[in-house]
């Protein structure tokens, strides 16, 4: 469904179960910090809720999207570590290069989650504008870091 139809934190509360015992590592770019900083916030907030515990949840950072794909996969190589959530945001400039991280960052986050076959979120943001990153990280869309908290919950418990 078009994000213009649905807000990113309206979720169903099917499959979710309890993850007080569950650990989750935050990774989070600090590019466009005053969009990720939004997202990690709602991330963590939303992990807590449904009752993952304060030391159950790692944040790391790294300098830029692109580099959510190597952190990922050090956090999933963790066997402690249940889920991994990668937040990041690329907004389009007036080069190709967005093309080139954005494709880059789908295709590793994917390939993280397969390889260690655990629950590895894609939490980034692509879009055209500033304005558009924010409407999704707090603003008129809800938030995509409480999106990929939730999805983590729910791809635990599948």
């Amino acid at each position: 469904m078009a994000t213009a139809l649905k807000s990113l934190s309206a979720h169903s509360s099917k499959n979710i179960q309890d993850i007080s015992a569950r650990k989750f590592a935050i990774v989070v770019s600090e590019w466009n910090e005053e969009v990720t900083e939004s997202l990690f916030s709602a991330a963590y907030q939303t992990l807590l809720q449904h009752g993952a515990k304060k030391e159950n949840i790692i944040r790391k950072n790294v300098p830029g999207s692109f580099e959510l794909t190597l952190a990922a996969q050090w956090c999933a190589q963790d066997e402690s570590i249940d889920a991994v959530l990668c937040l990041g945001c690329v907004i389009q400039g007036e080069t190709r290069h967005f093309d080139f991280i954005c494709d880059a960052v789908a295709h590793g986050i994917t390939n993280v989650g397969l390889k260690f076959n655990k629950p590895v979120i894609f939490g980034v943001l692509t879009p055209d504008t500033q304005q558009q990153a924010m409407d999704r990280a707090g603003g008129k869309h809800g938030n995509k870091g409480d999106e990929a908290a939730i999805t983590a919950v729910k791809m635990l418990g599948f």
